[in-house]
């Protein structure tokens, strides 16, 4: 940076620039009042991220995207999506083994990109991680309503959340979040067999439908595989596509540009694969077992995705599909209410292992951000028995639980999209540059062929930002805005690495 503007006798360029050296984030996970646990295994790490990545994607949003946006090739959504995640994974690899911390991206951004960029990144993965835990534990509000319902029970319509035309409190997605945020002040091992026994449940429904349901395909049904695009009714303005306001497309459906709007809204169900390295500082042996459950896990639900998507559309003809439950109904529709039934006992035991995950990368990234003090530093005391970050999952899950409340699904999947995406664009730069800037680190995962690897995340990651919404992008910006504004006001002048010294850029 050229520019030197002085606030408070340091220049702003070094003051916001200044990077937080691999060394001395290590150093600080070793404070005892601020050093989590280290519990987690290669095998733990991959079922987190199985735990969180096959939730919402196949329970939820399948049918709705099949019926509204790709048909069929709704496989190739998810193809796409996870191509993309795949890139981007090879980068959060390294950069995990590399700086084994709690934070994720925000942690590998303030090595990498300086304290501001850092700030930012971790302002967007708290309202990801929020939202994204609020909109599951509403779909699992759902899926608990249906059984409740077919037993007989049923909730008051002022109890049942916020549906088109009436508004309610959701207490069933209220109570979930409640109950696990009590799960992960506990400790990360209990949190770990919580969600061993949810994922086994959830993998084996997961297979149940990909073996039975194939046995009720009918090749009609994927017929055409493509449809033709069809214009979207109502689809301009801020409520089309991004790059279909910027290159003059008219707003549609379907056709390769729904296969492309598809992936951009599928992709909330690859989220995981990045909380996975959240978890890096509880982790035993973290350069060799991060890079393991990340790859791994992502590799895992890519294969059951495209399954499970290739199955359900050919069992239903798409235009037919629910949006609500599409996998339980296409089982209704063929004449098989008994596995209808399995299928929502398994979506709503597997979507509280993604709620519990999410809300985990939420406390830990908030977590790191106050262990350097741009948060208030109480909120990075760990559990003197438990070893947990126990002040920011209590404040955290407090929140979630109300938003959990008051939200519906619609509302919010496009922006914790966006706010992914973004995090996967700095990452790969960050590995670029912590490359350039620290070849002397010690790598047990290195990403191959940088930097072309990086720069087609990068490139990948914004073609499907440009297929979100253009109102997902005005939100966002008002996020990142106030994000800006909190920063200046606090986070600046409560850094710890400006307190150590502040007239220093130890990055440069």
């Amino acid at each position: 940076m050229s520019w030197t503007t002085s606030v408070g006798g340091t220049p702003v360029s070094s003051s916001l620039f200044r990077t937080k050296s691999v060394e001395q984030s290590i150093r600080d996970t070793e404070e005892p009042e601020h050093a989590l646990r280290k519990s987690l295994s290669a095998l733990d790490l991959t079922v987190f991220g199985v735990g969180v990545i096959i939730g919402t994607g196949i329970f939820v949003l399948t049918g709705k995207i099949a019926k509204e946006t790709a048909g069929p090739s709704v496989a190739i959504a998810f193809v796409v999506a996870g191509l993309v995640c795949a890139l981007a994974a090879l980068c959060y690899a390294e950069f995990a083994s590399t700086v084994p911390v709690a934070g994720s991206a925000y942690t590998f951004s303030y090595a990498s990109l300086g304290e501001f960029p850092a700030w930012i990144i971790g302002w967007d993965l708290i309202l990801e991680l929020a939202l994204g835990c609020a909109v599951v534990a509403v779909g699992w509000s759902g899926y608990m309503r249906s059984l409740l319902d077919s037993a007989g029970w049923h909730l008051p319509q002022a109890l049942s959340g916020t549906h088109e035309g009436s508004f309610g409190f959701d207490l069933l997605a209220c109570l979930l979040v409640i109950v696990l945020t009590g799960i992960l002040v506990v400790g990360m091992k209990l949190s770990s067999r919580v969600t061993n026994v949810i994922v086994a449940v959830k993998v084996t429904v997961v297979l149940l439908v990909v073996i039975v349901g194939a046995l009720y395909i009918t090749g009609s049904n994927y017929d055409p595989f493509v449809p033709p695009s069809e214009p979207a009714e109502g689809g301009g303005g801020i409520t089309a596509p991004l790059v279909q306001l910027m290159f003059g497309f008219t707003p549609s459906h379907f056709g390769v540009m729904g296969i492309f709007t598809a992936a951009a809204v599928v992709f909330f169900a690859f989220i995981g694969f990045d909380i996975v390295a959240t978890a890096a500082e509880e982790t035993r042996n973290p350069q060799r077992d991060v890079p393991r459950g990340i790859l791994g896990s992502l590799f895992i639900c890519t294969l059951l995705y495209v399954a499970v998507s290739v199955v359900v559309t050919g069992m239903q003809k798409y235009t037919e599909l629910s949006t609500d439950a599409p996998l339980a109904d296409a089982f209704k529709a063929v004449g098989h209410p008994f596995w209808a039934g399995v299928i929502s006992f398994g979506a709503a035991v597997g979507l509280t292992s993604v709620c519990m995950i999410l809300l985990l990368g939420q406390t830990r990234v908030f977590f790191a951000m106050s262990r350097d003090g741009l948060l208030p530093l109480t909120f990075s005391k760990v559990h003197p028995k438990f070893g947990t970050p126990y002040r920011s999952t209590l404040l955290l899950g407090g929140i979630v639980a109300i938003v959990a409340g008051f939200t519906s699904i619609d509302e919010l999947a496009e922006l914790v999209n966006i706010g992914t995406l973004f995090a996967f664009v700095v990452v790969a730069i960050g590995v670029v540059l912590l490359r350039k800037q620290r070849p002397d680190l010690p790598r047990a995962f290195r990403t191959p062929l940088v930097p072309f690897i990086p720069a087609l995340s990068v490139l990948a990651s914004l073609w499907l930002m440009l297929n979100l919404p253009a109102e997902t992008w005005l939100r966002f910006a008002v996020w990142m805005v106030i994000g800006v504004v909190v920063y200046f006001v606090y986070g600046r002048g409560h850094s710890r690495l400006h307190q150590r010294d502040p007239h220093a850029d130890n990055a440069r």
